[in-house]
């Protein structure tokens, strides 16, 4: 009998962990659009005034 409640205790903790964690990190997982722009410019895909007019699309 005390498998049982061991089980159900072990998915309790689980739903709660998932709940909690699961929000954290999916928003980790996608980078904002500004991260996008940054990175492109850091490997050089983009010039500066690309770089530039981009940012300002974005913030506005």
């Amino acid at each position: 009998m005390w498998i049982v409640w061991l089980v159900i205790l072990v998915a309790i903790v689980w739903v709660v962990r998932s709940a909690v964690t699961g929000g954290e990190e999916r928003s980790r997982k996608t980078p904002s659009p500004l991260e996008l722009l940054k990175a492109r410019y850091a490997r050089g895909e983009i010039s500066r005034d690309e770089y530039r007019r981009m940012r300002e699309e974005l913030e506005e």
